[in-house]
């Protein structure tokens, strides 16, 4: 993670699950109930964002693959808004690596650099220092 800088996307968070337990979730802000004050001043309060850096292990301790499908949770997908040519979509967005797909992983969060985060969600990202050839 990195520290929060107010870049649209997603960010480390405790949820419940069906059961009653808390894990360790990547939520993008539209899944998130900004309706809910509470919700809202956590989501207002965030220290750290998602800046998309993942270590993952496929196998595990003794070479054997994961089923990776066993740790999605299906039930986490959202509708999001996106636009083309000018019109305003809406889209179906199914559990992704993050955003529902490690559901049920061992997750630890570690903070890295700002440094290492450089986005590109528009055109205009490009024009920062950091995408720069100099």
């Amino acid at each position: 993670m990195v520290q929060n800088v107010g870049e649209p996307g997603g960010g480390p968070y405790w949820i419940e699950n069906e059961d009653g337990s808390l894990s360790l979730q990547i939520l993008e802000s539209n899944q998130i109930n900004l309706d809910d004050d509470k919700q809202r001043e956590v989501f207002k309060d965030a220290t750290h964002f998602n800046p998309v850096d993942l270590v993952i292990a496929l196998r595990d301790y003794k070479g054997k693959k994961f089923d990776l499908t066993r740790f999605r949770d299906p039930s986490t997908g959202f509708i999001s808004v996106k636009s083309k040519d000018g019109k305003e979509l809406k889209a179906l967005e199914l559990p992704g690596l993050w955003n529902g797909a490690m559901a049920f992983w061992n997750t630890i969060f570690v903070e890295v650099p700002l440094i290492t985060f450089n986005p590109v969600k528009t055109i205009n990202d490009l024009l920062r220092i950091e995408h720069q050839n100099y």
